[in-house]
């Protein structure tokens, strides 16, 4: 199962009820986090998930909205008792923009790992969480992000034991260690039918609509894009900073065949993002307007 929250919906700046777009993983006790504008502390302490088994920081771009809660959260992270090393993931420059941040938070008990992105796209595995994170189209370098939770074949006891592996090696192979018994080594490909569906979460902010969002979104359980305008008449406001529309949002949802979409990082000028969601039905039928603190449960198919 993966859990997943969006912490905040707000674009630009925080509104009353309203923080900076924000999202939040949690997989088997690690818990990812993608963004951290100002007041995402005070989001996740609201949503009353906890901040020690943060082991992961990934950062769409570095524009305030994105990365100005850094600091304060990194200490909090400190004062959660919290010593292993905590990995960030960013566009290049991460590792100067972190440390021009860390002037007002020197002192951690815990050890930052940076990780900078040169390429269009890029594969990272991080505690279970198998990342792809993409270039997307904005003002700045800027990256989209994919979250995946493999699923492994299911385990074939008639096969081990024709195999004559003893059973208290079954658990080993099933985890993917390779065991050996007698002098004959077994491989888990062995005993392991082929891979079944996994969880997949597409995260994009801050972009125009560009293919490779579609393409690294495709049959995602949830898709979870901005949403800049969504009243009509600004488009050519979306396409001058760069942002997205509504409608725009939901052509790529249709064109990936996701299941899910929800709408995020809103004007400070919408104020009620849920008016305008049955003008874009029409595009993509699943979509819905994101709001602090919703979370949804990803659970594998049977």
């Amino acid at each position: 199962m993966l859990d997943v929250c969006l912490l905040g919906t707000s674009g630009m700046l925080p509104l009353p009820g309203r923080w900076l777009t924000a999202l939040m993983a949690r997989y088997n006790g690690s818990s990812l986090l993608i963004d951290c504008g100002e007041g995402t502390q005070i989001a996740i302490k609201e949503k009353g998930w906890s901040f020690n088994p943060i082991d992961v920081i990934c950062f769409t771009h570095y524009h305030a909205d994105h990365i100005s809660g850094l600091p304060g959260l990194l200490l909090t992270i400190g004062n959660s008792d919290r010593t292993e090393p905590v990995t960030l993931v960013g566009p290049k420059g991460l590792g100067r923009v972190v440390s021009a941040l860390r002037v007002i938070a020197p002192e951690l008990p815990y050890e930052l790992k940076c990780v900078e992105l040169t390429q269009p796209q890029e594969q990272l595995s991080i505690n279970g969480y198998e990342l792809t994170a993409f270039k997307v189209f904005h003002t700045v370098p800027c990256y989209g992000y994919t979250i995946q939770i493999p699923r492994r074949g299911r385990f074939d006891a008639g096969k081990a034991r024709s195999l004559q592996i003893p059973q208290q090696m079954w658990n080993r192979l099933q985890h993917g260690e390779e065991v050996e018994h007698a002098g004959v080594k077994y491989a888990p490909d062995m005993v392991m039918g082929q891979p079944r569906k996994g969880i997949k979460v597409t995260y994009c902010t801050d972009s125009r609509p560009v293919k490779t969002i579609a393409e690294n979104a495709q049959g995602a359980d949830l898709f979870i894009c901005e949403g800049m305008y969504g009243e009509a008449g600004k488009e050519d406001k979306a396409k001058e900073n760069k942002h997205m529309t509504f409608a725009e949002a939901a052509e790529i949802a249709h064109d990936a065949g996701v299941k899910e979409l929800w709408l995020t990082h809103y004007s400070p000028s919408l104020v009620r993002p849920a008016d305008y969601i049955a003008g874009i039905r029409h595009i993509f039928n699943n979509v819905s307007a994101g709001t602090d603190g919703r979370t949804a449960e990803l659970l594998f198919e049977d």
